[in-house]
């Protein structure tokens, strides 16, 4: 792996950013002090990872326009991350869908911006997709640790990472997988559907059914997935 000082500078700017936001932000929804340290800390985990799995895979000399998107797509999912472990309470729930709302909306820009550069790398693709998969994990521990849904909930957050670990396994299923608008709708709808789940003015019991769908449409889209999967592997 090539690693570029250029990712130490994006470390220290998203960690400060992060701070400086989660000081802000946690301060309207009385999150404590300790807030914005372990958004810091969320999104310092979640570069490291990503550079230390794909940072030899960006060949281009700057860090582009796009993997600048997908940076403060990664700084708002770590500001979600942080709200975990804080009591539940309705403005902390507004926070986290106000600030998911905005990251869903830059969702896709980055891509656009990567083809519009010619800047497409494994590690842009890698950021983007860690990112996405954390958001979805944090969603899914808020809505079941605001008492909205049980703990099967945590499946749409955790079953991303099981096809990962299966994969370690099973070597076909740790094939590269296509780019389908199928997988790009599902994950899009993991978000909405997961805030929906989370919004104070929902029920418990509706947003458990809501959740249930957003679970079901990941297990359907999973399962095309593997089945793609294993017929490559058969295959080659």
């Amino acid at each position: 792996m090539r690693y570029s000082p250029r990712y130490n500078l994006v470390l220290v700017v998203g960690i400060g950013c992060t701070a400086t936001l989660g000081w802000f932000g946690g301060s309207w929804i009385e999150a404590g002090a300790t807030y914005p340290l372990k958004a810091a800390a969320c999104f310092a985990a979640l570069m490291a990872a990503v550079v230390r799995v794909a940072g030899g895979q960006h060949p281009y000399p700057r860090f582009g326009s796009a993997n600048a998107v997908t940076a403060i797509r990664a700084i708002l999912a770590a500001l979600v991350a942080g709200l975990i472990g804080q009591p539940a309470a309705p403005a902390l729930a507004w926070f986290a869908i106000g600030i998911t709302v905005f990251a869903a909306m830059l969702d896709g820009l980055d891509g656009w911006l990567a083809r519009r550069t010619r800047m497409t790398s494994e590690f842009g693709a890698r950021l983007d997709m860690e990112t996405d998969a954390l958001l979805i994990l944090v969603l899914s521990v808020l809505v079941w640790q605001h008492g909205k849904a049980g703990v099967w909930v945590l499946l749409c957050g955790l079953m991303r990472y099981g096809f990962v670990a299966a994969g370690w396994l099973l070597p076909w299923l740790a094939r590269p997988l296509r780019s389908t608008s199928r997988g790009k709708t599902v994950a899009v709808g993991q978000l909405f559907g997961l805030g929906v789940a989370l919004a104070p003015t929902v029920p418990a019991p509706h947003a458990a059914s809501v959740a249930a769908l957003t679970l079901a449409a990941l297990v359907w889209s999973f399962s095309i997935d593997v089945r793609w999967l294993s017929r490559q592997g058969r295959t080659s």
